[in-house]
């Protein structure tokens, strides 16, 4: 097992991406406390847990309040003794979403409140930090350990009406890079995952919807890889297990020597083309020239 004897304390695990790698995590050894603002969805997670013979906790907390990650952390080490991984995984999206992918409302980016930009800036990049803080000396007591963030590709590449969110994302890589020079002396590595496909409907769907569990990619119907616009051909679609199993390796000690990286998962070769559309694409071809006006 790769995960033998750890404690993870995971942030956003009452659904979607954090559900999914507490499951995966708890088969690999971890005992996992279950943070989440919603309550019932932490539950939720530690039922799935327990029913595969895990051990987990549910914790309540809003990340977007230091003393309640404070709390959150010492919840975790009083029930289990010690903890070994901290991943700051919960993200809201801006308000609007991304109209074009699930039909979110189309918010201009003039008419967002102080309070839109607050509330993003609030769980996407102050819960990180609030989340590393906290660790920081429960991992040190332990002689060292791992602290994990839930970064994007919207932190590299650009997408419609999520500015906010973007800019966050792009703030947790820094912070990850920064955290990694300031900790390494402690035995801590702190890194982040970049999803970009294989994620939860729910991190676009209203608080209280029912938790899917499963990708977009997978809700969406049968799978077709010659139509995706993901250049990797599979015949599969990305899942959540994708982005979890990326995630293990990053707190396991098969990665102990990486620290400061912001790691794209189940990107499957998108982040790495032009804008360019191409013949040899299929799904998406290029306009035709005929030079006519």
């Amino acid at each position: 097992m790769k995960l033998a004897g750890k404690v993870a304390l995971i942030t956003g695990a009452g659904s979607g991406l954090g559900r999914e790698a507490s499951q995966l995590f708890a088969s690999e050894g971890a005992k996992i406390a279950v943070v989440d603002i919603d309550p019932e969805r932490a539950k939720g997670t530690v039922e799935l847990v327990e029913q595969q013979g895990g051990s987990a906790i549910a914790v309540t907390a809003d990340v977007r309040v230091e003393q309640q990650v404070i709390e959150a952390v010492a919840a975790t080490v009083a029930a289990f003794g010690k903890l070994d991984i901290a991943w700051a995984n919960a993200g809201i999206i801006s308000r609007g979403g991304v109209p074009s992918v699930a039909g979110g409302e189309q918010v201009e980016f003039q008419d967002l409140t102080d309070a839109d930009w607050q509330d993003v800036i609030g769980v996407n990049l102050s819960g990180v930090f609030y989340t590393a803080k906290a660790a920081v000396p429960a991992l040190r007591a332990n002689g060292g350990g791992v602290i994990l963030a839930t970064s994007s590709a919207a932190s590299f590449v650009a997408y419609h009406s999520i500015a906010a969110y973007s800019a966050t994302k792009a703030g947790v890589n820094g912070m990850v890079r920064a955290l990694s020079l300031d900790l390494g002396k402690y035995g801590i590595r702190v890194n982040a995952i970049a999803p970009t496909h294989g994620m939860s409907p729910n991190f676009l769907a209203p608080a209280g919807t029912p938790v899917v569990g499963q990708s977009y990619e997978e809700v969406a119907g049968p799978w077709e890889p010659s139509v995706s616009p993901i250049p990797l051909k599979l015949n599969r679609p990305p899942s959540l297990k994708d982005n979890a199993r990326a995630a293990l390796f990053l707190v396991s000690d098969e990665s102990a020597y990486i620290s400061g990286v912001t790691l794209p998962t189940t990107d499957g070769g998108t982040l790495s083309r032009v804008a360019m559309m191409f013949p040899e694409d299929g799904n998406n071809p290029p306009p035709m020239v005929t030079g006519e006006e």
